[in-house]
């Protein structure tokens, strides 16, 4: 068994939560009975002294301090992976993410992720870092095959501040997609419920009820055909981040992601993952709380299509 040990300094937008709650902010993604046994066990510090007051309202300043032990097993190795740097600094970084790389370890995917690439570069972040088991550094995430930015935190208070910002809508993601054909509308906004499939529970679907709000907005930006298949080159900016989110609204609308062989979108042209690419992130910075904005580059094989289309557009 290893000891996990995290620190957070209470700061002014956090204050008057549970201490349960703020518990939730440092030992990321742990359920709140766990969080809640961890306080009344005595593993929960507050201002250097013992605290096991689930409900005790903390204010800004204030020192909460955790320790408990976790299993050695559940710690991901670190490994020698390359990772596209976009920027960094000693808060945050960005990368540039390839389709085809897991963001953390997960069943069938234990090595090769960018949690095991980060822990390579940066090994002290398996004891220092927020987590409940192996995502150090993980505030959100992109699917397995899409490209694009990723933004990772590099300690506790950043990781806690990012993952404020995207739980408060903080953070604007904007991607683009090539779909397969041409919306008969240049700009469209789709807003519904997102759930779990009603027969496939590895899938996700629009629903009536049991889900939560999703809101994806689309410009067409360019249109044309690729080896006979009509396509359109799609920006998209996400007003919420529900799993598989653009996925299941561009198949819901009729215009599947080229290459999503879950939903709809792989019966065409032999593309091995799906063209959609995380193109910018704008967020404010977790030390500055300027707004700082980064933008990924087009990967090889998603910018040979756009380069068709924009010739057939030139030639019009």
């Amino acid at each position: 068994m290893k000891k996990k040990r995290f620190q957070l300094i209470v700061e002014e937008d956090m204050a008057g939560l549970r201490l349960d709650m703020c518990l939730s902010k440092l030992v990321l993604q742990s359920s709140r009975s766990f969080l809640q046994k961890l306080i009344k066990s005595g593993c929960v510090q507050v201002d250097g002294e013992v605290c096991k007051n689930q409900r005790l309202r903390v204010k800004p300043g204030m020192q909460v301090e955790v320790e408990f032990e976790e299993d050695d097993d559940t710690i991901p190795l670190g490994e020698k992976v390359d990772l596209s740097v976009l920027y960094e600094d000693n808060m945050m970084m960005v990368i540039n993410k390839p389709a085809g790389m897991v963001v953390h370890p997960a069943v069938g995917n234990w090595t090769g992720t960018v949690v095991n690439a980060l822990l390579g570069r940066y090994p002290e972040l398996a004891d220092t870092m927020s987590t409940s088991s192996q995502r150090p550094g993980i505030v959100h995430r992109l699917d397995k095959d899409t490209s694009g930015a990723l933004l990772l935190a590099k300690n506790p208070e950043s990781q806690c501040k990012l993952s404020k910002a995207f739980a408060d809508r903080k953070v604007a993601k904007h991607y683009l997609a090539i779909v397969i054909g041409i919306p008969k509308e240049t700009h469209g906004e789709i807003c519904t419920l997102l759930g779990r499939h009603p027969v496939n529970r590895l899938k996700m679907a629009v629903v009536t009820r049991s889900g939560k709000e999703a809101v994806t907005v689309y410009e067409v930006l360019n249109s044309g055909t690729f080896e006979g298949i009509p396509l359109s080159l799609l920006a998209i900016s996400i007003l919420t981040g529900r799993t598989h989110q653009i996925r299941v609204h561009m198949s819901t609308c009729g215009y599947p992601i080229l290459g999503d062989k879950v939903y709809g979108g792989g019966r065409y042209l032999h593309i091995e993952r799906q063209m959609l690419h995380a193109w910018r992130i704008k967020l404010p910075h977790p030390a500055s709380g300027e707004l700082v904005e980064f933008e990924a580059p087009l990967p090889e094989d998603f910018q040979k299509i756009v380069s068709k289309l924009n010739q057939q557009t030139e030639q019009r």
